[in-house]
């Protein structure tokens, strides 16, 4: 069961010795708060800041604001999240629409564009089934899988996967070997439009 979350203003507090008071807006009581109980922070917080906690009663009687972040943090976190899909939803179709051109015009051989509808499909269907092993306590697939199959084509898929499923869109570390990939697998493609690139098709495709 969550716990109920607070939003107030640090008042009373020794920067020195990292700690202070909330009281919860609208007004509540009052509980103590120590620098080591923020999780993680931008900065350091100073006299006035809004913040949002939990809060827990000691033994003692007195409350304590455990789980603390700074508001500011929060929209940070909000807001970044939001701009990343927005650059991923440009790349993506521009990439796309692009694909298709190239195909149009036969500058690129039809299966090009198979694989990545075939690779993005199956992209979509593993990151769907990791979420739903992860909810359901099942053998999860593993990452090294995800990017492989995003390496050979099926980013534009991937990508579709984080957004709509809200799956491994927010893992720092997945989402930095996801673009390497993505750049990686770009980089290929213009490659192939190139001399050495069409050579490699003939012999690949015939």
């Amino acid at each position: 069961m969550r716990k109920l979350r607070f939003q107030g203003k640090l008042t009373n507090w020794n920067d020195d010795k990292g700690f202070g008071f909330v009281e919860p807006n609208g007004g509540g009581t009052r509980s103590f708060v120590h620098i080591k109980s923020f999780q993680k922070r931008t900065r350091r917080p100073v006299e006035g800041d809004l913040i949002v906690y939990e809060q827990v009663k000691e033994p003692q009687g007195k409350f304590k604001a455990v789980n603390i972040s700074l508001v500011t943090d929060r929209k940070l976190k909000t807001a970044m999240p939001q701009k990343a899909g927005k650059f991923g939803s440009l790349v993506s179709v521009t990439f796309c629409v692009t694909l298709i051109s190239i195909t149009v015009l036969e500058l690129l051989p039809v299966e090009i564009l198979y694989l990545y509808i075939g690779a993005s499909i199956l992209a979509f269907i593993a990151y769907a089934y990791d979420k739903s092993s992860a909810r359901n306590g099942r053998w999860r697939t593993p990452e090294s899988h995800l990017h492989l199959l995003g390496l050979i084509g099926g980013w534009p898929g991937a990508f579709y996967a984080q957004n709509k499923l809200r799956h491994k869109s927010n893992k720092k570390e997945f989402k930095q070997v996801y673009w390497a990939t993505v750049v990686t697998n770009i980089c290929v493609f213009v490659w192939l439009l190139g001399e050495q690139g069409q050579q490699f098709l003939e012999t690949i495709v015939g």
